[in-house]
């Protein structure tokens, strides 16, 4: 893989987690009570911590407190992994992976079974154009199933969709918890491409192409949620300028 091509797989994951931030920012602060938000936040912040308790299964890391609401949100508090520096950047990253994954069963459980239309989304985003793409389709998505034929089923898919993107973004200990050991797999995937060993940049690009699989499934979703919040985000833009 290209360094340019790397670019665009940092890119893409820059943006889902900075959709992420700001939608949880406005959302929460739009909100007329913090009930509301709780129950938005729901399933996002349940999955979440689910996501952090499988890393440490994975990982060896023993399980010691879960907490899934609280004032400073949810929390998994667990030993050191059996994995150095990999397995703590395994458990604070794995909402970033779980989650699209999620959303893209949801998806197809509401195409098959509860008859929304979805169109096929482009796997990565390699382009302008393709993000140009993308973007209509989101729009047609919304168009099909809210206008040409709606279908309250919906409603349900577009609450889960912004929960879970809503909490897809590590929190600020995850990253502190993953910043070394994401250093050194940076540093290792550079000297890897250096290196120009054919297995090892095989390998590589192989992981590549699915963190950007990864990546592209929670750009889609970040899309749909930010489409879904803009008369939040007016208001809340229109609210700070008045102050």
């Amino acid at each position: 893989m290209e360094s340019d091509g790397i670019v665009t797989i940092l890119l893409i994951g820059a943006t889902v987690v900075a959709i992420s931030y700001v939608l949880d920012h406005v959302w929460a602060a739009t909100m007329p009570s913090r009930t509301l938000y709780y129950l938005l936040r729901a399933p996002g912040v349940i999955l979440h911590e689910c996501a952090h308790m499988a890393g440490c299964i994975i990982t060896g890391a023993r399980i010691q407190h879960v907490v899934f609401f609280s004032r400073e949100g949810g929390s998994v508090t667990y030993t050191r992994p059996l994995i150095p520096y990999l397995g703590d950047v395994i458990i604070s990253t794995a909402p970033l992976f779980v989650i699209p994954l999620v959303l893209s069963g949801i998806t197809w459980v509401f195409l098959t079974f509860l008859g929304c239309t979805f169109p096929i989304f482009p796997p990565t985003i390699g382009s302008f154009d393709a993000f140009l793409m993308l973007g209509s389709k989101i729009i047609e998505t919304f168009h099909t199933n809210l206008v040409l034929q709606f279908n309250g089923w919906f409603l349900l898919y577009i609450y889960l969709t912004t929960s879970l993107i809503l909490s897809v973004s590590p929190s600020r200990q995850d990253m502190k918890n993953a910043a070394i050991g994401i250093f050194l797999l940076t540093l290792a995937g550079i000297m890897i491409l250096l290196s120009g060993i054919p297995v090892a940049t095989g390998i590589l690009a192989e992981f590549l192409r699915l963190l950007e699989i990864g990546f592209t499934l929670g750009l889609v979703y970040g899309l749909i949620a930010l489409l879904l919040s803009l008369p939040l985000i007016l208001l809340y833009g229109f609210s700070r300028a008045r102050q």
